[in-house]
């Protein structure tokens, strides 16, 4: 019980911590509407599932013969937060139609997915609590369950940030201050991904 309560509250608090999801879920969800946005979670929610599934498989067998690994994920995430973050600085107005969106559903899923599979802080998430707070005696099936509470907390979570940055009023406003805020949030999304590069370096 004592396991569970654990890796109910850690993930809690890494879900609702800000990063990188957050942020491409609340632009998605303002700029593109409702629908776009839960399909965002979606791919994010997605995202952790690949985490939990190599950190069950073959965490010790990676970090044996491939003690890189980290760093790789840690680079392969900052360069594509850079690349997100340069798109969204640089994004040209779009209108607010209800009709027709400027990004496929498909375009949604891949943004979540990649943002958050590539995202190092969920890696080092996964894995820590994994291997710090689970015992080495738990069931394999109990752990595919705190696998998928973590993915289905995810989307829970982001689904919400979805609506709420999609309701009408708050839309119609963030849409008309849309430049502004796609250039903050491009730069936070960049600013990440230096951080993690230079982390990465060092």
């Amino acid at each position: 019980m004592t396991e569970f309560l654990a890796v109910i509250v850690i993930t809690i608090l890494a879900v609702i911590s800000p990063g990188a999801d957050f942020a491409i879920v609340t632009k998605n969800s303002y700029l593109y509407g409702r629908s776009i946005g839960v399909l965002t979670s979606i791919g994010i929610a997605l995202g952790v599932l690949i985490h939990v599934t190599y950190t069950l498989l073959a965490v010790a067998v990676v970090m044996t013969f491939a003690p890189n690994f980290l760093t790789l994920i840690k680079y392969l995430g900052a360069f594509y937060l850079i690349y997100i973050g340069y798109k969204t600085f640089t994004q040209k107005p779009v209108e607010d139609t209800s009709s027709s969106t400027p990004i496929s559903s498909g375009q949604a899923l891949r943004y979540g997915f990649f943002t958050n599979a590539l995202n190092p802080k969920t890696t080092l998430f996964v894995i820590s609590t994994y291997t710090q707070i689970v015992s080495a005696t738990t069931s394999t099936l109990i752990l595919v369950g705190y696998g998928f509470f973590m993915s289905i907390a995810h989307f829970i979570w982001f689904a919400l940030v979805a609506i709420l940055f999609s309701q009408r009023i708050l839309r119609q406003k963030m849409l008309e201050k849309q430049v502004a805020i796609n250039r903050v949030i491009g730069f936070i999304l960049g600013l990440l991904g230096v951080f993690l590069l230079f982390t990465s370096v060092n």
